[in-house]
């Protein structure tokens, strides 16, 4: 039986290079064998069964020792629901066309309250549940994908 686990660890530091403790987490994910697909606040790890459990305690150590003060971890079966995919990008297009329209004015020539408030108005409709969605959001806001993440954390604070 397949296994889904997705972990984040903080904190969160904003744009520029991920934070160290999320690369070493996902480097000792890809050590045990597991696919990856990782973001700078959270990483997508899955394999077998076993694979991803024995695996845990190693990525979760890594990230600790990488500097994290919190991970937080989601496992589920490989026939539990997943998020949706962006490979359908009638979703997130739709998601992306009703903001635009919104706002008057396409994401990429909004000034940086704007895509503030882009993000906002996305992760509100549930954008963000897709999967891969930010860095599709980031490719037409104009910024990278640490930029949409801190524009997701700011709102948290």
């Amino acid at each position: 039986m397949e296994l889904h686990a997705e972990f984040t660890s903080e904190p969160f530091r904003g744009e520029g290079p991920p934070p160290e403790h999320a690369v070493l987490a996902c480097e000792a994910a890809e050590r045990a064998g597991l696919r990856t697909d990782f973001g700078p606040l959270g990483t997508a790890a899955d394999g077998e069964h076993d694979a991803v459990l024995d695996a845990l305690p190693s990525i979760v150590r890594a990230a600790l020792d990488g500097g994290a003060t919190q991970v937080t971890l989601r496992l589920n079966t490989g026939d539990a629901p997943r998020p949706a995919s962006t490979g359908d990008p009638n979703v997130l297009g739709g998601f992306i066309r009703a903001v635009e329209a919104e706002l008057g004015a396409r994401l990429g020539d909004l000034d940086r309250p704007g895509k503030q408030r882009a993000v906002r108005l996305l992760e509100e409709r549930g954008a963000f549940q897709l999967r891969k969605s930010v860095a599709t959001v980031a490719e037409a806001l104009g910024v990278t994908r640490f930029t949409v993440y801190n524009y997701l954390h700011r709102d948290e604070s």
